[in-house]
């Protein structure tokens, strides 16, 4: 039987990169899609090595990859400037 606790007591691991509260409100559903997992595997990075270089972890990294998570604001600078790219180069969000 599910829980019928609000959100807000349900205890949740924070994913790094994404929004605490937004996440905690369950507000963090993705919108956007990107070629992270492209221009990571063009350089030959694994999923971990590609947190390190963002300061994020291996799964956090899966998260944005897989669309589970969208990526905070900073993270997504982080992550264009790492790959030398416009934020729009690498994350899509329909609008455009």
């Amino acid at each position: 039987m599910p829980s019928t606790d609000p959100p807000w007591e349900t205890p949740r691991a924070p994913i790094p990169g994404v929004s605490q509260t937004l996440y905690l409100a369950g507000l963090s559903t993705p919108t956007m899609k990107n070629r992270l997992k492209v221009l990571r595997a063009e350089r030959d990075w694994s999923q971990a090595e590609l947190g390190s270089r963002l300061g994020v972890s291996r799964q956090a990294v899966n998260a944005i990859e897989t669309g589970k998570h969208d990526p905070s604001l900073p993270l997504a600078f982080k992550i264009a400037r790492l790959f030398d790219l416009k934020i729009e180069e690498v994350f899509d969000d329909g609008e455009g």
